[in-house]
């Protein structure tokens, strides 16, 4: 809430997505190429606009328990990123825009991606 000429009003600055997927196709979840593949398809469908191209990195390689790639995609409204985990295919994807967007259609390129065996939502909408 906003405190303007003595009245309070809301508003809306982002909308967050928080996916976190558990037990995931582990082939797909270490596949950079799979990641990339994702990214575009997700920013294409859910209507954003990318900012350059799309960092995505292993790490922690010294440590087989915490290893994974981890990715950040911005897009002109804000970002797009997510961390996922070799060891067991968990994989926590969020999408945060001042744009809104469809979080349907979002799980479900999640899903075709990343094959997780349940997917969780947690959504807020982001206030100042």
């Amino acid at each position: 809430l906003r405190e303007s000429d003595g009245q309070r009003t809301e508003k809306n600055l982002g909308f967050h997505a928080l996916f976190d997927c558990a037990a995931c196709d582990i082939e797909r979840v270490k596949s950079k190429a799979n990641v990339r593949d994702f990214l575009a398809e997700m920013v294409r469908e859910i209507d954003m606009v990318p900012f350059g191209a799309p960092y995505i990195e292993r790490f922690a390689t010294h440590d087989i328990d915490k290893s994974g790639i981890s990715f950040f995609q911005m897009i002109e409204t804000s970002n797009i990123s997510g961390h996922l985990c070799e060891a067991n295919g968990d994989a926590y994807i969020d999408i945060f825009s001042c744009k809104e967007y469809d979080t349907r259609l979002a799980q479900e390129i999640i899903e075709k991606y990343f094959g997780p065996a349940k997917v969780t939502l947690r959504f807020i909408t982001r206030t100042a």
